[in-house]
């Protein structure tokens, strides 16, 4: 929708004042010659609107919407370019679905920021980023354009920002980017997502970057489905889940295989978490699970404490995980270290392991299997995998609430309106991001 939706409810407003002048005119007053709605560069919520949509209405592409502490009762649609919503305290700015609404903040347009604020108890997304959409909002899963995209009539979404933002207790996913390219989600916090607390899906050439984020009691902490060619997943803590992360290719999606991402310096760690939402397939105990995902570089993780597998390779249908690289990662105390689980109908190949010192694997091929060259799909005894106890899950909305979060911009700054974002996203090294340590981002985990 681009910023044509702000703009056309402008000259609603506009229209509507020239109407009413005209009709003061004709009761004998004298006319206004300009009217006064005009398209602001900084709205405040709850001084210049009483709601964040109705301060939508009013911002100008390009301009700032600051939201004041309090709780609002909407669902946010953000369909003005080049807009940045931002509360001016990450904690007490709260939108809240209240169980009932689908999503919490919705943004359309190019080139938007969401920071600084809370969404929780949403139905399906708390914050959704995404060129798929109609004029009644956003597109349900499996709807049109999903398997079979066509970007002319639903074009992704470019230049995002999600920066400091808390998610919780949301129906299916936390933070959710889809058919979307060049953005960044950086520095906030998901948790009770019965699908995903952070997923990144369908897009090519995708220039995303995820890091510095905490995902912790959801079904799964980091999905990416389809998404390829220029993700990276930094310094993440991916731990207290039932699956710390997956990279999955999926025919429910446009863009099968997933392929080409960096995932470097996380933590995914002892996710065991009985207070959290079942995973839909009975998931738990896993830490990294590359499902028919291809090509993808796993380097410096620390990946620990998952009852089940520390690394999974298995097919998606007939797709197999090939040519991933698993470098230089920290695991241990995991039920296996290594698993490959594919299915003979599509084995996987080219997978290799080097610099990780792992002790377990199935099948124990694996802990031989070194880089350049990989793995010639020897398939695994399922008869030796794991069998652990999987608590039974609780409904999303009751999955405890998260502890406070670390606000952005305190002070005077938090009025600063800032330039566009770039065309392309400034991709952090991998030699920036060494192995962590079990403490990663733990001051703003929740979990003991």
């Amino acid at each position: 929708m681009s910023s044509a939706g702000g703009i056309r409810r402008w000259r609603a407003v506009v229209s509507a004042a020239a109407i009413v002048t005209v009709l003061v005119a004709g009761c004998g007053s004298s006319p206004s010659s300009e009217p006064t709605a005009e398209p602001n560069d900084l709205v405040h919520v709850p001084g210049d609107a009483a709601t964040i949509s109705a301060a939508m209405d009013l911002v100008a592409p390009g301009g700032l919407v600051l939201v004041e502490p309090g709780t609002y009762a909407e669902e946010v649609t953000v369909d003005v370019e080049d807009v940045t919503l931002r509360g001016t305290d990450r904690n007490t700015v709260v939108i809240d679905g209240g169980g009932t609404r689908s999503f919490g903040v919705f943004a359309s347009a190019d080139g938007v920021r969401i920071e600084n604020l809370t969404v929780h108890s949403t139905l399906f997304y708390g914050v959704l980023v995404t060129g798929l959409h109609d004029e009644n909002g956003p597109l349900a899963h499996g709807g049109p354009g999903y398997t079979e995209l066509d970007p002319s009539r639903f074009p992704p979404v470019q230049r995002f920002a999600i920066d400091h933002v808390t998610s919780y207790n949301n129906g299916l996913y936390g933070i959710y980017a889809f058919n979307a390219q060049h953005g960044t989600i950086t520095n906030s916090y998901a948790s009770g997502s019965a699908d995903s607390g952070f997923y990144v899906g369908q897009c090519e050439q995708c220039d995303i970057l995820v890091a510095g984020n905490v995902a912790e009691r959801n079904a799964i902490g980091f999905e990416n489905a389809n998404a390829s060619d220029s993700v990276t997943i930094a310094g993440n803590r991916f731990s207290h889940n039932r699956i710390g992360m997956t990279l999955i290719s999926n025919y429910q999606e446009a863009f099968t295989p997933q392929r080409d991402n960096l995932v470097v310096g996380n933590l995914v760690s002892d996710n065991t978490s009985a207070d959290s939402p079942a995973h839909a397939l009975g998931g738990f105990g896993v830490g990294l699970a590359i499902n028919g995902g291809q090509g993808n570089r796993v380097v410096a993780n620390r990946i620990e404490g998952n009852p089940v597998v520390g690394v999974q390779l298995s097919n998606a249908e007939d797709l197999p995980a090939v040519g991933n690289q698993i470098l230089d990662n920290i695991v241990g105390a995991n039920g296996f270290d290594l698993a490959d689980t594919s299915a003979a109908r599509a084995p996987s190949s080219g997978n290799c392991f080097d610099g990780t010192a792992a002790t377990t694997a199935l099948p124990a091929s694996l802990l031989r299997v070194t880089c350049p060259g990989g793995n010639a799909g020897e398939i695994a005894d399922g008869g030796a995998w794991p069998r652990v106890d999987v608590p039974v899950g609780m409904s999303f909305l009751q999955v405890p609430a998260p502890p406070a979060q670390p606000s952005l911009q305190p002070g005077a700054a938090v009025e600063e309106i800032p330039g566009p974002l770039p065309a392309q996203v400034t991709m952090p090294a991998e030699a920036d991001f060494p192995v962590p340590e079990a403490s990663l981002l733990a001051d703003r985990s929740g979990v003991a």
